[in-house]
Order: C-alpha cells, then structure tokens, then sequence
C-alpha cells in the first residue's frame, strides 16, 4: 500500500486496527482525543466514549480478560483516574492484548500540568514502548498487543504531544483476523483478593526479569553510531527527533523505544562505548537517573531544563553555545495567543455573573472550556485542580470558610460532561454531608473543549448510534436533591441566573442549579441567532461595562464601543448588561 500522511494519534488508531483490535474505550482529553475518533471510523473495532478514563481502563481491561484484543486512551492526567485498575491489571494480566495510552503534555499546552507519565510504568511494574514519529506509533501499537499477549500484561504506549498531533508519511498495512482467545474461568488469576494477589505479585517481578532481559535485544531500541564515538546521546520518544534536528549526525545515538524496564545491558554497552554520555528526554530525569544508577557519569539535567518543552534550538544552546564563528540561527517564535470563550458561548453569562459578584462569593472551579472564566476580565473562579473537584474541592472550601469566620458563600462549578466524569460522587458527598453550598452545572450539551464528543448526556455515541439520553435534572434529583432546591435556567437569561443564585445563596444548604443552553458550536445550533448586535453610536456612555462580558466580538474603538459583526452571534447577552440601551439586535445579513 502506498505512504499516507497520518498525525501520531492516527497511526496509532491504525496500528490497533492492523492489530485486530476489537474493543476501544476512552474519555476525550487533549492530546489523546483524536485516537478514538479515529477508531471510530472502523467499523470493525466496538469503540466507545466511556463516562471517565477509569471506566474505559475497566471496559477495556474486561475485554482483555474476555480474550480480545482492547485498547484504553487517555491523557496523561486521565491514567491518574484510572490507576486503580492499572496497577491491579498488571497482577492479573490478560488474554487478549491490552494496550493502554497515555498522552502526555510537556509544556502545559492544553492541562493543568506536565506530569511524566513514565513513572507510572515503573509504579505498575509494567512494559512502557515510546515512539518517536507517526509510523512507529503504528508499528509500535501493533507490536505492544503481540508484547502483551506473549508477557501476559497489559503494556503502555506513552506519547506526547508533538508525537500525537505531528504528521509524518507512514506505510499502512491490513488487518488479519482478529486473535481471539477461548475466555477460560481462573479465579485464582483474575480474581484480586489478598489470597491471589500475593502470589500474582510474585508472578509480576517474574515478568519483570523477563521483559528486561528481552529488551536488551529488542527491536524497539536502535544505536545510531558515529565515528569517532566521541559524545554519545541516550534519548527517546519526541526528545529524539529533536536531538537529531539539533546535532545531526555529529553525534551517537542509542533511541529507545521500550522504556521500562529499561535494557541494562545495552545501556551499559553504549555507556562504555562512547568518551562523553549525554542523556536528552524531557521532563523528569527518568533515563537519566537510570543511567547514573548503572554507574556511569552523565550530563543531562544540568544543562536542559526540567520544564516545559525541548526544541532544537534550546538543545544547541545548552550543549553548544553560540560563539562569533557559528552563531546560532534563532527560530522565530509566534506572538502569544491566549484561548478565549467564543463569541455566544453559553458558558460566559454565568461566569459574568459571578465574576461580579467575586467580593461575596468563593467559586471552586473545574476543568472544561469555563476553566477560560478564571481569566480577565471575567475573572470568576478562584481555585482549579483536577475534574470532579469543582464539587467535592467546594465542600473542603466552604468548611475551611465556616470555620474561619469568613462568610462568603461557596460555590461550585463544573460542566456536564464532567458531572457525569467525576461530579456525581461529590455531589453525592455534598448532599450526604448537607453541605451549605450552591452546585452549578453549565450543561453545553456536549463535551466541548476537547471537540464536541458524546457523553452520557447526548443521544448518539462515539459510532453514531443512538444511545439513551441520561435526564440530568432527574439524576440529580435521584442523588438526593429535592425538586425545590433545583433551579433549570437558562445561562444567558442574566435575570433568571441572578433570581436563581441569590436564592440559592439566601436560603443556605445545598442547592443545585443546572444552566442549559447548548454550545453555539454544534452543528444544530447553526443558525439559531437570527440576530447581530450593534452599538447605536449616540447611546453609548463610554462606562466599558459591556467590555466586562470577555466577548471577542466586543471591543472599544474611537472612544465607544463596538460590537464586530463578522464575529457577533447575536445571543444578545452583552445587550442584557448595558444600562443605557446602546446595544441592539438587528436581523443578520
């Protein structure tokens, strides 16, 4: 078959479809989403969004047990949620093979921070392959369902950002029937109770000794030798495509591809091999600290940074600096470009609302497109951590005010994807603990931020199938919240938001508040505002309160506001918070 140009994410999709990949579950989560939608496009592969990332590592896993091949994608802070599972599965092992992606973020570009996921490989006790361009996330996903099949574990396939959204050439191949193994009842391996667990921990170390010895030989690792073997450069992953854009072949490489456990042998051979060893890799010094526990003296983190990102250009700086004879060409680097709310979005006359309401209020915030509502000038939220804390982090927070006499009220805040995600169980929590708190849940319709994919509150799935609709208002009325204290308001009605959150906060206790209006992204809602606004030069006062809304279609231009047309959806929001009329709706063109 000829090359084909595929992102990272796609090769892998690929790869588990050659594979004969069966069953595919995930949650959407930047720089992960995009291999689901891709397998989705299989109609061979049973592929499915999953309520949050340890749901789709169980479903996945189950399928494994089942005796097929199962795949579970997420983003690097999602393998937090479903560590459970992870770390008890590499007991058990599977039948099937069981691939399980982690897509990490070096840099923060789309996450609330850069954890390296590599770690998590010596946690679990379990084989780590890492590719470094798109036609080994295709080879090296279709190897890691035969790794895990012959080591009787599941494997992790680490990627990172500029591996998953990066596109390079790749040759594709077929897909042979799919293996799939008679499921045989053994209690004794699947079933995790101390009894069992103590000897399958042993079988674990077994497999260990095992998979390093094999890797010492491994297809996965290459050296790339120069001569004279003057300086050589352990790396990996996305960190090797950058050493080779920076040194070229001026140096020796040896580039792994299965990370843990890592082949000591083979380190060592390249270690004594070479006059000077630089270990390359970005973020935590995992290689390096390897290398240096074998006994041999490296370079690494003392020269690139701990944080954020590698490029070509830093790594010359840092081992090469600049002199008079060969300056370094400097890369031109893009003006900043913060993410906004856009123009119409549901999400911004909540957000509004409470921003100006901040001196009163506490909000604990979550993750989603309304984590924008932390920025000027809404600046509403006042703490953010991880999904689900926009509930249970507001229970903590309105304890700790209680407690030290502060007498703001608290509220939290999260979306509907993320109530169904990880919202559930802390409003379980607020309702069995009567928490003095008002719960906002700004239901888009949709998950939004990561791409507009299902979730267990719209009526198709991943594949396009028709799938039941949870009633949110009901599931919150089943986990306890009596119909009086559940107000279903529209985000953009400034005046039943305000009406709903001052009763809410007056009459004390737990109260929910659902604000429903879809995202003015989706297809059906083309076309919903039949309306432009526009600013009627002579009624405008020039008090900027209109700019306080943070719409991108709002600015202020030869000493008054204006509204631009081209990016005004006419959801008429901005008109609400005017006090002089200046803003009207006209009929779009």
């Amino acid at each position: 078959m000829e090359k084909i140009l595929l992102s990272g994410d796609e090769a892998v999709a690929r790869g588990a479809w050659e594979a004969g990949c069966l069953v595919a579950a995930a949650y959407p989560g930047t720089p992960s989403t995009e291999i689901l939608e891709t397998l989705a496009g299989y109609p061979e592969i049973n592929s499915r969004w999953s309520a949050n990332e340890k749901v789709a590592l169980e479903v996945a896993g189950g399928a494994a047990l089942g005796g097929v091949r199962a795949l579970a994608a997420m983003k690097h802070v999602g393998l937090n949620v479903a560590a459970d599972p992870l770390l008890t599965l590499a007991y058990t092992g599977v039948r099937g093979g069981l691939v399980v992606v982690s897509a990490d973020d070096p840099g923060c570009h789309s996450s609330q921070n850069e954890q390296d996921n590599r770690h998590y490989a010596e946690l679990a006790k379990l084989p780590m392959l890492e590719p470094a361009d798109s036609q080994e996330c295709l080879d090296f996903t279709r190897a890691a369902f035969d790794l895990s099949e012959r080591f009787d574990a599941p494997v992790l396939l680490r990627l990172t950002t500029r591996v998953c959204h990066s596109k390079s050439l790749v040759a594709p191949g077929a897909r042979p029937k799919p293996p799939i193994q008679a499921y045989l009842r053994d209690i004794k391996k699947y079933a995790m109770i101390p009894a069992f667990a103590r000897p399958r921990h042993a079988a674990v170390e077994a497999k260990l000794r095992q998979l390093a010895d094999f890797n010492n030989d491994s297809e996965f690792n290459r050296i790339e030798w120069d001569e004279p073997k003057k300086i050589g450069v352990i790396t990996s992953g996305a960190a090797y495509q950058q050493a080779r854009e920076a040194f070229g072949d001026t140096v020796s490489y040896l580039k792994l591809g299965l990370t843990y456990p890592l082949p000591g042998r083979l380190l060592a051979t390249f270690a004594r091999a070479v006059d000077r060893l630089y270990i390359i890799e970005e973020g935590d010094p995992y290689l390096e600290k390897a290398v240096r526990a074998l006994g041999f003296d490296c370079l690494g983190k003392e020269l690139i940074p701990l944080l954020g990102e590698l490029d070509a250009a830093l790594l010359r700086r840092a081992f090469r600096p600049p002199s008079p004879a060969r300056p370094l060409t400097s890369l031109i680097q893009p003006p900043p470009r913060p993410p906004v709310l856009c123009a119409g979005c549901p999400h911004r006359g909540i957000l509004h609302i409470l921003g100006q309401k901040k001196k009163d209020l506490a909000v604990f915030g979550d993750i989603g497109c309304y984590s924008l509502g932390v920025q000027p000038p809404l600046e509403a939220l006042d703490a953010l951590i991880c999904m689900g804390a926009g509930f249970s982090g507001a229970i903590g927070l309105a304890l700790a005010l209680k407690a030290a006499g502060d007498q703001r009220k608290v509220v939290g805040l999260l979306g509907d994807s993320t109530f169904y995600h990880s919202g559930l169980t802390g409003l379980v929590e607020a309702v069995h603990s009567q928490a003095d708190l008002c719960l906002c849940i700004l239901d888009n319709s949709t998950t939004a931020m990561t791409g507009h994919q299902a979730n267990p509150g719209t009526a198709l799935d991943l594949m396009g199938r028709p799938a039941p609709a949870l009633d949110m208002a009901a599931v919150v009325r089943g986990l306890g919240v009596p119909a009086d204290r559940l107000s279903l308001v529209d985000p953009l009605d400034r005046a039943a938001v305000t009406e709903a959150l001052e009763r809410s906060l007056a009459a004390g206790g737990l109260s929910v508040i659902i604000a429903r209006r879809p995202c003015v992204l989706l297809k059906e809602m083309r076309g919903a505002f039949k309306y432009r606004g526009r600013v009627a030069p002579d009624k405008c006062q020039k008090c900027r309160l209109c700019l306080k809304v943070g719409c991108l279609a709002l600015s202020f231009r030869d000493g008054r506001a204006s509204i631009d047309p081209t990016a005004c959806l006419g959801c008429g929001y901005c008109r609400s918070v005017c006090g002089f009329e200046a803003i009207e709706m006209e009929e779009a063109q």
